[in-house]
């Protein structure tokens, strides 16, 4: 269920609870550094820490290679599920998972199904205040 809905220039983001935002990049769009670090500040400040990204891949993107450095590099993330509607986003967000050298290691999980990516995002979130 959508808290509230907000539009940046290259995005949308759904604010699902306090801790768990949904990430729909526009189509087209190559994020850049002032991107990522936007988007990193609209998360700071509109979601408890620590939160978990839903980030549904139904657009198709890039990003450049700074962004690609910096892209989820907050400490506040505690887990982020993708979900990826083909082999080919599967594979280029493998690739970006484990060929970035970044300051952050990301904690991820690929999914097909956003039903099945929001359970698992649920059930981390639940696992922080045990």
């Amino acid at each position: 269920m959508i808290i509230q809905s907000y539009k940046l220039p290259f995005a949308k983001i759904n604010i699902l609870s306090e801790s768990i935002a949904e990430v729909i990049i526009n189509e087209n769009v190559e994020m850049t550094l002032d991107m990522v670090n936007h988007y990193h500040e609209f998360l700071l400040t509109h979601l408890v820490s620590p939160f978990s990204l839903l980030i549904n891949k139904i657009n198709s993107y890039t990003y450049d290679f700074e962004a690609q450095l910096n892209l989820a590099t907050l400490k506040e993330i505690n887990v982020m599920a993708v979900v990826a509607y083909t082999r080919t986003t599967v594979v280029s967000t493998e690739s970006l998972n484990s060929s970035i050298p970044r300051t952050v290691d990301w904690k991820l999980k690929i999914y097909s199904n956003r039903d099945e990516a929001l359970n698992w995002l649920e059930l981390e979130q639940l696992k922080l205040t045990k």
